[in-house]
């Protein structure tokens, strides 16, 4: 199926709910611990409960919402040469045995023992599960490619839960994972990969979200290529750079800066100062007591391989303004690597929090890796940095004059972009900062679990074959709270129409009146028929309370159904994002006004 802004058509009749026959137990105060807008708002407008630390009821609102969403997702994947199955929630540990990502996971991992002593993982995600179950079924080339999708409650035990759904201990995922002997043909990977990214772009564009897709890093999961879907939104917990020359985005793992020249032979500022800097606390301190700024100091961070490696240390070199990106140091290693054991990094003798350049030198088994930007001449009182001994650094450091021969210093981007910085894809443009929430994230997995697993197939020439996989995610409950983070306003949410709970609020002003009655009836009718999703509030409450719920739960079109509007045979139409849509629209016209302005 592809994008459409089609939402409402007669395939299907419509619901029409009472809000006095269901649960939407509205507030109008903000709940304490609830820190961003669309967790506040899930809270007050009876969306969703809290019951836990990071677990929570989806009341009726939110769950109609959830299955919506869930629904357009079915139909992307099924369109896109899905399969939906259903994997149990609980995974024997033992499946972990060839891939060590129990270990990754570490805490994260909820783990539960029987009586019987069995350890099993509440499923965080599935591909070890997957995995497995593939190589007990697939027995031929000729079953490629392979893709099986489920919609399920993931775990994962977050030490401090936080921003309601969006880092929950509990929260509903689509995953999906694909088998291929290929990377190439329409069977390989990448056509099957390319028909996950367009079904999620559909899904998003479908489900009334404005987004940007990004390269990103692959994360615990490990493997290749990887983009992820984020929903735009200026409180976003991801931040994103974007090239608006070229249409380049991605994440601050993942974002690439464009070339910046280097110069490794500039001429000394002065002779190297050695200063006594006990107590500072951190590069900001540090640089206010010496008199410069953090951007004229080097950092000097201490990294070691994650596996073994002939390699025992690498010292990554940046500009004190910036932060070093691991998996730019990986890329330009070869390996992958993690901060350093202090306590071993120590004994071999780094000293730590003071470490210059110079180290690699003086310590075997050391690789040096600088970014450009500190690859400079020194200005004003040159690069200042540690001095190799604790509680000292030196001012005028001059890399030609310390480290003299720069032949071993590999240059490399391994620094997090920042806003301004080249773009790497259209000379003479700069990158662009923007917030986001992800939403989707799709993987190029290789052959890790295959070859975990020892997962092969013979291929049609009788040679033995790993398997090759991709990963594809979307957080439901995630998206659903993203829309709301994206659009609403002070008065509460602004459901886009695909995704509303409903899509029609009648509010009654006097609910006992029988021309309000048979006017509600004929209107429920009508909507519903042309496959509108009503709610009727039959409250008999004051008509402000009404109103401000409304606002509240933020359905896209509101009816008032008044004795005013009926003396003239009509009722009161209001779009919820933008009033000037409606006015009084007679009674033989609301059902086509109302479609046109969902469909609009």
């Amino acid at each position: 199926m592809s994008s459409t802004t089609t939402v409402i058509s007669n395939t299907r009749s419509g619901c029409v709910h009472r809000w006095t026959k269901t649960l939407i137990p509205t507030a109008r105060d903000v709940p304490s611990d609830a820190i961003t807008a669309s967790h506040q708002l899930l809270l007050r407008a009876g969306v969703v409960r809290q019951v836990g630390a990071g677990i929570y009821d989806y009341l009726p609102l939110g769950f109609r919402s959830l299955r919506k969403i869930e629904q357009i997702v079915r139909e992307e994947m099924d369109a896109g040469g899905g399969c939906e199955m259903l994997m149990p929630a609980l995974i024997p540990t033992e499946l972990y045995k060839g891939t060590k990502r129990d270990v990754e996971y570490g805490d994260m991992l909820f783990t539960v023992t029987d009586r019987h002593g069995r350890v099993a993982a509440l499923g965080p995600t599935h591909e070890e599960v997957i995995t497995e179950l593939a190589k007990a079924s697939i027995t031929s080339y000729k079953q490629f490619p392979l893709n099986l999708y489920q919609i399920q409650t993931k775990f994962r035990d977050e030490f401090r839960p936080r921003s309601g759904l969006l880092r929950g201990r509990e929260f509903i995922m689509k995953d999906a994972y694909s088998f291929h002997l290929d990377i190439e043909g329409d069977a390989g990977l990448n056509a099957t990969y390319d028909a996950m990214f367009a079904a999620y772009t559909n899904v998003f564009t479908r489900s009334g979200l404005n987004f940007t897709v990004v390269e990103a890093e692959a994360g615990p999961i490990g493997g290749s290529a990887s983009h992820e879907f984020m929903v735009n939104a200026d409180s976003g917990e991801d931040t994103i750079y974007v090239c608006d020359a070229s249409g380049y985005a991605a994440n601050v793992e993942k974002c690439e800066i464009g070339q910046r020249g280097s110069d490794l032979d500039g001429a000394p500022t002065g002779d190297l100062e050695e200063i006594n800097t006990p107590n500072l606390p951190g590069i900001d301190g540090v640089a206010q007591f010496l008199g410069c700024e953090p951007k004229h100091m080097l950092k000097c961070i201490v990294l070691q391989p994650k596996e073994e490696n002939a390699t025992k240390w690498v010292v990554a070199v940046v500009r004190g303004d910036h932060d070093v990106n691991e998996g730019k140091v990986r890329d330009a290693v070869g390996f992958a690597v993690e901060l350093g054991d202090e306590k071993a990094a120590r004994a071999a003798g780094f000293a730590i929090g003071y470490v210059s350049p110079k180290a690699a030198k003086l310590i075997d088994g050391c690789l040096l890796v600088v970014d450009p930007d500190a690859a400079q001449p020194g200005e004003g009182v040159g690069w200042a940095t540690g001095a190799d001994k604790k509680d000292h650094h030196v001012k005028h450091f001059t890399w030609k004059r310390e480290m003299g021969d720069a032949s071993y210093v590999k240059l490399a981007d391994i620094r997090n972009a920042v806003a301004g910085d080249p773009s790497p894809r259209a000379e003479g443009s700069t990158l662009r900062e923007q917030r986001g929430i992800e939403v989707g994230h799709i993987f190029k997995l290789g052959t890790k679990y295959a070859d975990a697993f020892k997962f092969t197939v013979l291929d049609r020439d009788q040679k033995k074959r790993s398997i090759i996989m991709g990963c594809y995610g979307i957080g439901v409950s995630r998206t659903m709270q993203a829309c709301i983070e994206q659009s609403h306003d002070d008065n509460g949410i602004i459901w886009p129409a695909p995704i509303a709970p409903y899509h029609v609020h009648i509010v009654l002003m006097k609910p006992e009146d029988e021309a309000t009655k048979a006017a509600c009836e004929r209107l429920c009718a009508g909507l519903s028929a042309a496959g509108c999703d009503v709610l009727v509030d039959d409250r008999k409450e004051r008509p402000g309370v009404k109103f401000k719920d409304a606002d509240l739960i933020g359905m896209p079109v509101r009816i008032t159904i008044g004795p005013r509007g009926l003396e003239e045979d009509s009722v009161e139409l209001k779009a919820r994002t933008d009033e000037s849509k409606g006015g009084l629209v007679k009674l033989d016209d609301v059902v086509a006004t109302c479609v046109g302005m969902l469909n609009g």
